[in-house]
C-alpha cells in the first residue's frame, strides 16, 4: 500500500528554514534550528504512534486518559547529519530510544554501505523514526530503510527537512509502506548531487567542519 508524502509546511517551520539556509547562520544558530524544526515535525509524525489507556486521578475526580505506550518509539539518526535532529524529537518524547544507523558512499559503486547499526531492544515492536535532514538523492534514506526492514521492523516513518523531488521519488518508488515527512521540497540537484537552491552540508554545518 503506498503512503502519502506529508509536506509540514506551517508557517513557523517556513520562518526556521528560511534562517536555515542563510550564508551568514552560524554554527550554533544552525543546530539549534536543525532541531526546533524537527520537534515542530516530530508533533505531526508523532501523531498516531501507539498509545494505551489508563486511569488518572485528577484532583476532582478519576478519568480515563491515553498515554503514549511504554518503549513504542525509536529514534534512529543517519549518521552524521541526522544527529542534530534528535534532540528536537526527544523534547518531545524523552522517553524514546535511540539507535544510529551509519552509512558511507563506495568510491567504485556510488552506492551506500552500511558501517555501523546499532538499534535499540525489541526494534521490531517499536515505531521506528528515521531521521536525516537532507533527502538529496535518496540512496542513503533507502538503504537505511532496507536495514530496518531487515532487522524486522514494519512501522517506519522518514524524517526529512530539505529534498530533492528525485530523492522524494526514489523512497516513494522503492518503499512505497513509508511515511515520508518533509519540510520543504527543493527544486533539484547540482552536478556534485548537493539539493538546490538548498542549505549547503547539512553535516558541516551543524558540527563546524569543512
Amino acid at each position: 500500500m503506498k503512503t502519502k508524502t506529508i509536506i509540514c509546511d506551517h508557517p513557523l517551520i517556513e520562518h526556521k528554514i528560511a534562517l536555515l539556509r542563510d550564508v551568514n547562520t552560524d554554527t550554533k544558530q544552525f543546530r539549534e534550528l536543525i532541531e526546533e524544526i524537527s520537534m515542530l515535525m516530530a508533533y505531526e509524525a508523532l501523531k498516531d504512534i501507539d498509545t494505551v489507556e489508563k486511569e488518572i486521578v485528577t484532583p476532582l475526580e478519576p478519568v480515563k486518559q491515553r498515554l503514549v505506550k511504554d518503549n513504542s518509539v525509536a529514534v534512529l539518526p543517519i549518521l552524521r547529519a541526522g544527529l542534530g535532529m534528535v534532540n528536537g524529537v526527544l523534547a518531545l518524547l524523552p522517553t524514546a530510544k535511540v539507535g544510529h544507523i551509519g552509512l558511507y558512499r563506495d568510491h567504485d559503486t556510488l552506492e551506500p554501505k552500511e558501517y555501523y547499526c546499532k538499534l535499540p531492544e525489541n526494534i521490531t515492536e517499536k515505531t521506528c523514526i528515521l531521521l536525516d535532514p537532507m533527502l538529496a538523492t535518496g540512496g542513503s534514506a533507502c538503504e537505511a530503510i532496507s536495514i530496518l526492514k531487515e532487522k524486522g521492523c514494519k512501522k517506519i516513518k522518514l524524517m526529512s527537512i530539505l529534498g530533492a523531488p528525485v530523492g522524494v521519488e526514489k523512497v516513494e518508488k522503492e518503499h512505497p509502506d513509508v511515511q515520508i515527512y518533509i519540510a520543504h521540497i527543493d527544486r533539484c540537484l547540482n552536478e556534485n548531487g548537493y539539493i538546490l537552491p538548498g542549505m549547503g552540508d547539512a553535516g558541516n554545518r551543524l558540527f563546524g567542519t569543512k
